[in-house]
């Protein structure tokens, strides 16, 4: 029994590692339910970021709808493919020149499974590399989105793109 423990140990640690991985992982799960809007008030959601930033000494962002649109799409087409990814919509600065909003300096979190944008700030704020980019500091600008995919895997997929 002794001996076992060790490799017991070392599978739950694989599987909390591969667990903790999944938020960004490219996991695709048949959908079976239609795509639709999930409630999102952006207004609140730029004040959650801007005072997540500020109490980290870095400036206020504000909404943009260009970036929005950008942000919308990503979440769109995550659900329609239910897929976690930030290429199912395109490599970010084409998507981001697309709509106008091309900058130098541009960061994206996607994310998916969490019933509010509450719960999906929470979990970037909880992420190392997502947490990197909510306090990046040349950010400026936002757009926040989200989609419900009923009946798959995550049901929610989250999009916050932010530029400078």
């Amino acid at each position: 029994m002794m001996r076992r423990l060790p490799r017991l140990v070392r599978s739950v640690g694989v599987g909390l590692l591969l667990a903790g991985l999944a938020g960004c992982a490219s996991v695709p799960v048949a959908p079976s339910g239609p795509i639709g809007a999930v409630a999102l008030d952006r207004a609140t959601a730029e004040q959650a970021v801007s005072a997540y930033r500020r109490a980290h000494g870095l400036s206020a962002v504000e909404l943009d709808p260009a970036l929005t649109a950008v942000a919308q799409r990503q979440a769109d087409a995550m659900a329609a493919a239910n897929l976690l990814s930030h290429e199912v919509a395109g490599a970010l600065p084409a998507r981001l020149a697309a709509n106008g909003a091309d900058r130098r300096a541009a960061v994206e979190n996607v994310s998916a499974g969490y019933p509010s944008f509450a719960a999906a700030l929470g979990g970037w704020q909880r992420s190392p590399h997502h947490n990197d980019n909510l306090l990046f500091p040349p950010m400026r600008r936002m757009g926040i989105a989200a989609a419900s995919a009923p009946g798959t895997r995550y049901k929610t997929f989250w999009s916050l793109v932010m530029t400078n």
